[in-house]
């Protein structure tokens, strides 16, 4: 089926591990918005934007699903109320 020896199969996945570390300080952010960031103290704005403009977006899938969630269950109450209502006033 494989026609690599053991240590061969284990060496590939740790020689990709060595380098995903050994450049991951080069790719931990853009030159250019790394230096503009450093170099602009109004930079501070821009990222506490992207901050929040994040939270946002994070926020919205929870928050439109609870939406959802509440409209279902009030609209469930009141179908139930209403049932119980017609069966009471058929009695």
């Amino acid at each position: 089926m494989n026609s690599l020896p053991p240590i061969s199969r284990c060496l590939l996945p740790v020689l990709a591990a060595c380098v995903v570390v050994l450049l991951a300080d080069a790719a931990s952010a853009c030159p250019t918005c790394k230096d503009q960031m450093a170099a602009d103290p109004a930079a501070a704005n821009l990222a506490r934007g992207y901050y929040y403009s994040i939270l946002f977006m994070l926020s919205m899938p929870p928050l439109i699903l609870s939406g959802l969630a509440t409209l279902f269950y009030w609209e469930i109450r009141k179908g139930r109320a209403r049932q119980a209502a017609l069966a009471k006033s058929a009695n």
